[in-house]
């Protein structure tokens, strides 16, 4: 199988460790295959499909039915790699992925995993669902893997809770008391949500004074950030607002994603202050 970089869409960068070059000063065979490995676990996040809740809902997993290498050149200490996945095929209960190792245009690897679709308690094949044969489609084909609504709490409430649930008493946690409020009913809310419809990032605005919005209950998948979907939250947010003729945005940014804002043109507004136990920074910005 001969690939080229022109053959994919996605690809997941890696850089040659030490503990990865074998005698010969090469990188061990074996470890190709972790990097293909490696590189599917970021093709998920690109499909913004959390791993083991996707599957979850999908009402399976998917198991390695076999792996093949094949071997062009060799990678070294250091290099600069990039591994490219594409889903070839979609059988009834199977999918073939191939894979091609890079070192900027150079092919060193190529590779074909064949997964298999299965109940996870037999371990029997299953069909593979039409929710996941149509991301993997829409990876391909360059299509958008998410879809941002805007919207009340009436609407979306419930779909967006479990994700506030997880990113702020569970992994922060902050007190349910601080999370919920009565303010979500009159609030303007702006959600992601993935192709199995799973709510991935989410947050509010609300009116802080007149022709000034506020922005807060900013989440994300803990596992997908990084990726962007916080970004189009905060973006559709500000729409929202400009649609309203609001002509400024204010926010409690944690400091930890001051650099995340700022990015967005806000600026700092005042000291740094701790709300809930956590360090923040007031930010603002004009909206033109």
């Amino acid at each position: 199988m001969h690939l080229q970089r022109s053959d994919f869409r996605f690809f997941h960068p890696l850089r040659v460790r030490w503990a990865e070059v074998d005698m010969q000063h090469i990188v061990f065979n074996a470890h190709y295959l972790m990097y293909l490995d490696t590189a599917m676990g970021d093709y998920w996040r690109a499909l913004a499909m959390p791993y083991q809740e996707s599957m979850a809902l999908l009402g399976g997993d998917m198991y390695v039915k076999k792996s093949t290498l094949e071997y062009h050149a060799s990678a070294r200490y250091d290099d600069m790699l990039h591994i490219g996945l594409r889903c070839a095929r979609v059988g009834n209960s199977s999918m073939v992925f191939e894979g091609g190792i890079f070192r900027g245009d150079t092919l060193l690897v190529s590779g074909e995993l064949l997964y298999v679709f299965a109940d996870p308690v037999s371990q029997t094949s299953r069909p593979v669902p039409e929710a996941l044969r149509q991301a993997f489609a829409a990876q391909t084909a360059g299509q958008a893997l998410t879809h941002t609504a805007v919207g009340d709490w009436h609407t979306w409430g419930a779909r967006i809770a479990p994700l506030r649930r997880a990113v702020f008493v569970e992994e922060q946690a902050i007190s349910e008391q601080l999370v919920w409020d009565e303010a979500d009913a009159d609030a303007v809310h702006a959600l992601v949500h993935n192709a199995l419809g799973q709510v991935v990032a989410s947050g509010r605005m609300l009116v802080h004074a007149p022709g000034v919005a506020r922005i807060g209950r900013m989440a994300s998948h803990r596992m997908l950030r990084g990726s962007g979907l916080g970004l189009q939250v905060l973006r559709a947010l500000m729409a929202a607002a400009r649609a309203r003729g609001d002509t400024e945005v204010m926010l409690h940014a944690q400091c930890s994603a001051e650099g995340f804002y700022a990015r967005e043109g806000f600026v700092p507004c005042g000291p740094v202050f701790v709300e809930a136990g956590i360090a923040h920074q007031e930010m603002v910005r004009t909206l033109a």
